[in-house]
């Protein structure tokens, strides 16, 4: 394999470094003993951690050891956010979400052989520290002034928030897990985000005044942009989860699959596991024939089967393409019709009417009239069969699960209708 730090930053996977040269040699000596940590602000992990999850397994399959951090003690006090205080999570709460992220980011590890990774909690060196040692032992080796100079510090002195002494003290705390994880497993880098810079030198600071002589370092990946201007990781229904259960595999297949020709390069080389070659073939297809979408697509399906598995990613490939008439709707389970309907126009209506009611009630057509000129013209589907006949009323038997139809408007408009028993507001 490419040294990894030439690999980190072809992919442009590196914002800021210590001392690249140092770390570089570090890693040619190796192995490297490293860590990044999770806060369990939320109950699943997001497209932001990924990087940080996907980064940590680079560097393990060039040679190196992970410590996947959860912090079950950093999660009870929360990194400032750069507008207002967090509201605390019970501890019971905390505990409960340590354990879903935990299982969350072993997915991407491997526990195995020379280089095996290792699970680590925060709350396991810090739940029996007083006030009072915490203070003399780690609290006097930070200086206030390079504190408040942090840049997520900063932002919030000068906000009408303000800061309270509670997150003011979050980097000394993710300090100290560096100076704790150096100790007892000999970790020397750290790697976060470019935003967690200031906590990340926290560390290497607290090291160093500590243990002069030691060596560490800390390396921290870019902001993702988004060429449009958007927040990465979000779209018009919210933040992109890594729990199924919050954002559907279809959603997150359609996350990549409809990304902008101009991220697309930047996603692949950030998030696929592919090789130079096999990135830059699709970054050569993308400027020569975007219609085609085919890095979208790569990238679609590698992230949807990382995340949720070959199976899911399956299903939702022959969902996407049954929806626009590229196979059978009767052959997706519901669950999976379900979720992919959810991510496009809908209705639901208590029995059934002509099609261009329906086509009507769900926005594919602004009139009656029009509706009738979309039959007319051969461009109204249901369930990817042509309409003929305007006045038609679809037979019960059509439903899809017994409760879905899909209506679709040329090749690209779709929606769906749902007929419940239940009133309809």
């Amino acid at each position: 394999m490419t040294d990894i730090v030439d690999e980190l930053r072809w992919r442009g996977l590196i914002a800021l470094s210590t001392d690249e040269d140092a770390l570089r040699k570090a890693f040619a000596d190796g192995p490297v003993t490293f860590y990044c940590g999770f806060d369990p602000t939320a109950p699943s992990l997001h497209l932001g951690n990924l990087v940080q999850i996907l980064t940590m397994r680079r560097i393990q399959q060039a040679g190196n050891r992970p410590l996947g951090l959860v912090g079950g003690a950093t999660g009870l006090i929360g990194d400032p956010k750069p507008n207002s205080e967090r509201t605390l999570n019970e501890p019971e709460v905390v505990g409960e979400w340590v354990g879903r992220l935990r299982g969350q980011i072993e997915r991407y590890l491997d526990f195995e052989g020379p280089y095996a990774a290792t699970m680590v909690n925060n709350l396991d060196w810090t739940s029996g520290l007083s006030a009072i040692g915490f203070l003399r032992d780690v609290g006097k080796y930070f200086r206030v002034n390079k504190m408040i100079a942090k840049e997520a510090v900063a932002r919030r002195l000068n906000s009408d928030a303000g800061i309270s002494y509670t997150e003011f003290s979050y980097q000394i705390l993710q300090g100290m897990d560096f100076l704790e994880l150096n100790r007892r497993y000999g970790c020397t880098l750290q790697t976060g985000g470019s935003d967690q810079w200031g906590n990340l030198t926290a560390g290497t600071d607290l090291i160093h005044r500590v243990e002069p002589e030691a060596s560490v370092h800390a390396l921290a990946t870019p902001l993702i942009t988004k060429a449009d201007g958007t927040k990465f990781g979000k779209t018009e229904s919210g933040t992109v989860w890594l729990d199924a259960g919050r954002t559907t595999p279809y959603a997150f297949y359609q996350f990549w699959l409809n990304a902008d020709d101009r991220d697309v390069s930047k996603f692949l080389r950030i998030f696929s596991f592919r090789s130079r070659a096999e990135i830059e073939e699709l970054e050569k297809l993308t400027e020569e024939r975007p219609q085609a979408r085919a890095a979208q697509r790569a990238l679609a399906e590698e992230l949807t089967t990382l995340v949720h598995g070959a199976d899911q990613c399956a299903g939702v490939v022959a969902a996407s393409k049954a929806l626009f008439g590229q196979g059978e709707l009767t052959g997706l389970d519901a669950a999976t019709l379900a979720a992919a309907l959810s991510e496009v126009p809908h209705a639901r209506v208590a029995e059934l009417v002509p099609v261009v009611d329906l086509l009507t009630e769900v926005g594919l057509a602004p009139s009656k009239s029009a509706a009738r000129r979309t039959v007319k013209e051969g461009g109204a589907y249901v369930n990817n069969v042509k309409v003929t006949d305007s006045e038609a009323v679809p037979d019960a038997g059509e439903l899809l699960h017994g409760r879905w139809l899909v209506l679709r408007r040329g090749k690209k408009n779709l929606a769906a209708v749902e007929v419940t028993a239940e009133p309809v507001s």
